[in-house]
Formats: C-alpha cells, sequence, structure tokens
C-alpha cells in the first residue's frame, strides 16, 4: 500500500461529510491541505474519487467503492482502540497456569485468591499436570506461569523462589505402637514398616528415591499412590509410614494426629517457586506478581 493512513482518513473524513470544509474542521487541518492530500491520492490510485459541485463533493463510483472499505477498516480501528482501552481500563487478560495438584491446593490457592481479589477480570486458565509437563509446556509456550519446584537445570526459563518445602516420613502413634509390638523396639522402620511414597511418575517420588539410594535406605514393603492428598491420608488412617511434605500436615503434627520419623540424615529442602519464559512476560503475569507481592526473577 503505497499510500499512508493519513490519506485514507481525510478521504473517508471528506466523503462522510460531503463537504471540504467541514472535514477541515473536523481534522483540524486548512482547506488546501485536504484538497492537496485528496488529489496526491487520487493520482496515486489513478482514478477520480470525487466530483466537484456547487454544494460541496460527491463520491464517484470508484470513490464510493473506497468509501466502504475504509469505513470498514476505521471502525475496526475504533473497534480495536476500545477493546485496548476496556483491557486497560478493567485489567483485562488471560493467564494460564501449569501446576501439580498437590501444589496447587496447597501453595497456589491462596495467591489465586488474593489476586483475583485486585483483578477480577482476568481470565485465569488452571492446568492441572505433573511437574514434567508443566516445564515441557513452559518451554513450549503454552502456558505462562508454571508452579513448580527448581530443577536442576532449569534453563532457558527464569524461576522466582517464593517457599521452602521439606520432605518428611510420618505416621500415626498407634501404627508405630503396633509395629513395635510387632517387631520389637529395635526394628528398623524402613524394613519392617509399610512406606506409602507417590508413584514413580511423580518428581517428588524421584526425589525421595535419590535420598534413599544414597543413604542405604530399602523399603522392603511400599505402597505406592498418585496424589499427595491420598497418601496423607493413608497415613492419618494408620496404613503406613508416609513420606509427605511438612507444611501439609502442619495442623496434624501439632495435633499430634502424626508423628515425625527421625531419620539420621534429614531429607534436604527444596525450593518452591514461578518458572517462566524470560521473553514472554505479559500484562497479566506482571499484575500477578504484583498482586502476590512476589518479585520477578532477573536472572
Amino acid at each position: 500500500m503505497e499510500q499512508n493512513l493519513s490519506q485514507y482518513k481525510i478521504f473517508f473524513e471528506v466523503a462522510k461529510a460531503g463537504n471540504i470544509s467541514k472535514a477541515a474542521k473536523e481534522l483540524f487541518i486548512s482547506q488546501p491541505a485536504i484538497s492537496k492530500s485528496i488529489s496526491k491520492l487520487e493520482g496515486s490510485l489513478g482514478v477520480s474519487l470525487f466530483t466537484r459541485n456547487s454544494r460541496g463533493v460527491q463520491l464517484t463510483d470508484e470513490g464510493k467503492l473506497l468509501y466502504d472499505h475504509t469505513k470498514t477498516a476505521f471502525e475496526a480501528l475504533f473497534q480495536g482502540e476500545q477493546e485496548l482501552k476496556r483491557i486497560k481500563d478493567f485489567h483485562i487478560g488471560h493467564l494460564r497456569i501449569g501446576v501439580s495438584n498437590t501444589l496447587c491446593k496447597y501453595i497456589l490457592l491462596p495467591y489465586l485468591k488474593g489476586f483475583i481479589e485486585k483483578y477480577p477480570h482476568i481470565k485465569i486458565t488452571i492446568e492441572s499436570q505433573s511437574t514434567a509437563h508443566t516445564v515441557a509446556m513452559l518451554e513450549q509456550q503454552k502456558i505462562d506461569l508454571g508452579l513448580i519446584a527448581e530443577p536442576s537445570n532449569r534453563r532457558p526459563l527464569l524461576f522466582t523462589p517464593i517457599m521452602e518445602i521439606q520432605d518428611v516420613f510420618v505416621a500415626t502413634k498407634s501404627y508405630l505402637n503396633n509395629l513395635y509390638l510387632r517387631e520389637g523396639r529395635g526394628a528398623d522402620l524402613f524394613e519392617t514398616g509399610n512406606i506409602l511414597l507417590l508413584d514413580k511418575k511423580n518428581m517428588t517420588r524421584k526425589y525421595i528415591d535419590e535420598y534413599l539410594s544414597e543413604n542405604q535406605i530399602v523399603p522392603k514393603q511400599l505402597l505406592e499412590v498418585t496424589t499427595m492428598d491420598l497418601l496423607i491420608e493413608f497415613a492419618k488412617i494408620g496404613m503406613g509410614i508416609g513420606c509427605v511434605i511438612k507444611d501439609f500436615v502442619q495442623k496434624e503434627l501439632d495435633q499430634e494426629e502424626l508423628v515425625l520419623i527421625p531419620l539420621k540424615t534429614e531429607i534436604k529442602k527444596r525450593t518452591v517457586g514461578f518458572a517462566y519464559n524470560p521473553g514472554g512476560i505479559s500484562t497479566a503475569m506482571e499484575n500477578f506478581f504484583d498482586a502476590v507481592k512476589v518479585g520477578m526473577s532477573s536472572k
């Protein structure tokens, strides 16, 4: 398109007004400037767009055709401007978050509550899935944020930490008493007890397996479950010794519904935070970090 937008704007206003002087007042430019712009546009297109008469100007057939198209174009531009204004005024946007069921329930929900209260018009999509799947979707830029435990190799993603989590083993007092009654007070809990772990597809399970291997701990009886919630519930009813995240059972520990299993070497804490692509930071993401009072990573 050889002509610039201002020429079409002048043409549109003249056609709408049917008079050059009226269009000049509307556009705040001189009549000679309008006449010159129209002549230049006609010359570039190789057609006459107006016929002149005593009352003003009238569109030619070619002019009517061009007017219909410019009218549609300027209405679309106006609609786009209004939509952008609405997005700005109401903080409308779309935030896509990937997160595991466990981290969603225990960590993300409180953050979302504050965010929604401050930005009620932003659309939120939650992809409830494994951490591995979340990382893959981040790398493919199919989601904006991922709430994950910090991976050992997170390039090219940025990572903003929000808290540390501690993996622990817990059981009920009655389960331990019955186990000691059956096996004796000196029994090795991991050899004689029923050990409750997440299944091998889970990133937490891989982390715990590394800990067990490094410390030469070989559980003899394993019960694998798919979710942390189910694992906690199994431990609470006395099915065995569960490996859980301490923060998620703090209430049960405080009330002595569950007790900690002492370990010779504590499991190293992990860092949980939001991962995202450095080149894909949207306004919705900036609003999210602002609302939850978490600083975005710069490295």
